[in-house]
């Protein structure tokens, strides 16, 4: 399934400099995908308040016009993911029908929380892709299916609606050792071997480094630290 009327442009010609002297409200206004991801472990308090609290932010995502909301919480059992997936689900509909919700786990539970698809990780084998599609179909539905990848070698022979393409500038997570990026010119060469296939830039991706995303050909940006503040609004208003 592909997402109608997104695609990821290349710029040829196209630099950084040329990009900086026009105005940055023009170029955003091309449509910016805005692709959130959650992470509760984030959030203060105990799990209940850290549930709540990641609706709340949901509801906001929604509303201000984030496109996608991956629902990524791998230490969830199925029951807890289902139920969390359920109450965001429930909160997005309530704001915005038209931003999709993934669930960063099995398409069982995505259907049953009534979300738009899944989201794969890189090490997910070639058919998941085509077994999610076929679950939502069993249902009635189309699957939105996204997809992480790291290098060139995992974009090759994928059929997605999205890519998520990190980490592009370094990444830290709370459960991770910090990465080095793979840079921008990686970045552009993914976007390349995946056009027509929407990329989405992630890791270390800012308000102040978005653009060189967009500018390198990716159809949007995602994060996790991005949209627990509110500096990614600055990319919908512009």
């Amino acid at each position: 399934m592909s997402v109608p009327g997104f695609s990821c442009p290349i710029r040829e010609g196209f630099s950084i400099s040329s990009f900086y002297s026009r105005t940055i409200g023009n170029f955003y206004s091309q449509k910016v995908l805005l692709y959130a991801i959650t992470s509760r472990s984030l959030l203060p308090g105990s799990d209940p308040d850290r549930q709540t609290a990641l609706i709340d932010l949901a509801h906001g995502w929604a509303r201000g016009g984030v496109d996608y909301i991956q629902i990524r919480e791998k230490d969830l059992q199925a029951a807890d993911l289902l139920a969390l997936a359920r109450s965001l689900v429930t909160a997005v509909h309530e704001e915005n029908r038209n931003t999709r919700v993934l669930v960063n786990g099995p398409a069982e539970i995505a259907l049953t929380a009534a979300a738009d698809g899944v989201h794969l990780p890189a090490s997910a084998p070639a058919e998941a892709a085509e077994e999610a599609r076929l679950a939502f179909r069993k249902a009635g539905r189309e699957a939105i299916v996204g997809r992480s990848c790291h290098s060139l070698v995992e974009i090759r022979e994928i059929n997605v609606s999205l890519l998520v393409f990190a980490p592009v500038f370094e990444k830290t997570a709370k459960e991770e050792q910090t990465r080095p990026g793979v840079g921008l010119a990686a970045l552009r060469e993914a976007c390349r071997a995946a056009n027509p296939v929407p990329v989405i830039a992630l890791g270390g991706v800012t308000s102040k480094n978005a653009a060189e995303c967009i500018a390198a050909g990716a159809a949007g940006v995602a994060g996790i630290r991005l949209f627990l503040g509110d500096d990614w609004r600055k990319l919908r208003s512009l």
